[in-house]
């Protein structure tokens, strides 16, 4: 589904540079899905990007052989002097959905009214976050990236993404980054700790969660 090969990512921060994946090779595979552990600043969001495309590797690469989601809910490929139609529409051309189709679900599903027709750049943070979770689950993925640290949202908004993103994970993988264990094992069987620059994969998510507590101790 995707394969890390010897990819190396870091940032510069201060003068210094900050290893987040130092070389690690792994391979995500069809028909399990992964939960995605560590302490803050272990790089976990960085991951999700990385695996989404929507930033490179300093070295490596990263193989797809699947249709993989951006992170869910993630907005940084809205244009902000589009209106929310206007990116929708593109979105929708870019995957191959129809355009229709998708425009009509994202303006049921993000309930944002006549925003839908003014530019992102009007957008509060939420309105920006409801047009990014219903454009995210507009599209029919064989993985989803869930990035639960990011979710934003009323509880009642949330309820209702849990509630779509379930009907759409029955045909779909899911990589999962998360604080709630709860969460991650009602949806993910593989566990993954992100430690030091280095992946440790787990077949039992319970041993990930192990190792996780220890190192957040």
């Amino acid at each position: 589904m995707i394969q890390l090969e010897d990819v190396y990512k870091y940032y510069r921060t201060h003068g210094r540079r900050k290893v987040v994946l130092d070389h690690v090779s792994i391979d995500f595979r069809s028909g399990r899905s992964y939960g995605v552990l560590g302490v803050n600043g272990a790089g976990k969001s960085t991951l999700m990007r990385l695996l989404a495309g929507a930033e490179l590797p300093n070295g490596g690469r990263v193989r797809r052989r699947a249709r993989v989601s951006w992170p869910l809910g993630f907005s940084g490929g809205l244009h902000p002097m589009l209106t929310g139609r206007e990116n929708t529409k593109f979105v929708a051309r870019v995957y191959g959905q129809d355009p229709r189709k998708t425009i009509a679900f994202v303006e049921d599903f993000a309930d944002i009214g006549a925003y839908l027709d003014m530019p992102i750049l009007t957008y509060s943070s939420g309105m920006i976050a409801r047009l990014a979770f219903g454009l995210s689950l507009a599209i029919d993925f064989d993985c989803y990236l869930i990035d639960e640290t990011r979710a934003v949202g009323d509880a009642r908004f949330a309820a209702r993404c849990r509630e779509e993103f379930d009907r759409r994970r029955q045909k779909a993988d899911v990589i999962m980054v998360s604080h709630v264990i709860g969460t991650m094992r009602d949806y993910c069987d593989h566990g993954i700790v992100l430690a030091g620059g280095q992946m440790h994969i787990f077949r039992n998510l319970d041993d990930a969660i192990e190792l996780y507590k220890k190192l957040n101790a």
